[in-house]
């Protein structure tokens, strides 16, 4: 396939990983940085404007215990959602990444991430699925203290919905126009529904 004639050699960007890289996804606020993932258990910022020796901007080495799946970078804050074979789901800021410690940490899922997305619209809410059969939606703006007696133990309170009943449910995603539609796929087809709490 030619190639687009505006697009020089000197824009091509190849590197080489000695691990898997499972996910990437690009800064919706600034040009030319982008996210990416991998089984080696980190995360990684890249400069894309920058020579590839030199365009790795900052590494978190453990940012998950093993495999780091899926991420996904927030439209409206600089905000990155990770999940990774340890179950986890790990909020990053690009104000304190260089510390290597998540802004938030969420365990509730009882196998690998395999989805992440960020609401289109709403800032502090994104989804996740699991190889547990279970798609949730997560509010990070909920604090711990308006935890109260119906509170369930063992549930995050920044857990908001949790979606059943399907197989290797492997990606999740927003609709763009309809705030509160959401879809998943599956081994056993896809699911549409839509949540009242958003």
């Amino acid at each position: 396939m030619p190639e687009p004639e505006n697009f020089s050699q000197k824009s091509k960007f190849w590197l080489k990983f000695s691990e898997s890289v499972e996910d990437l996804a690009w800064s919706p606020t600034e040009t030319g940085l982008l996210a990416s993932c991998s089984v080696d258990a980190s995360i990684k910022l890249w400069d894309t404007r920058s020579a590839p020796k030199d365009a790795c901007v900052h590494t978190v080495a453990n940012a998950h215990a093993s495999d780091v799946n899926v991420i996904s970078w927030n439209a409206h804050e600089n905000l990155i959602v990770s999940g990774g074979d340890d179950g986890e789901l790990k909020i990053w800021s690009l104000k304190t990444i260089q510390y290597g410690q998540p802004v938030a940490r969420f365990k509730y899922h009882t196998g690998p991430i395999t989805s992440v997305e960020w609401h289109p619209q709403e800032t502090t809410t994104f989804m996740a699925s699991g190889e547990d059969d279970q798609t949730t939606i997560w509010d990070i703006a909920t604090e711990a203290a308006e935890v109260n007696s119906d509170t369930i133990e063992g549930v995050p309170p920044q857990l908001m919905f949790v979606h059943m009943g399907q197989t290797e449910v492997k990606e999740v995603h927003w609709h763009e126009q309809i705030p509160s539609l959401a879809l998943n796929t599956s081994i056993d087809g896809f699911n549409v529904f839509r949540t009242i709490n958003i």
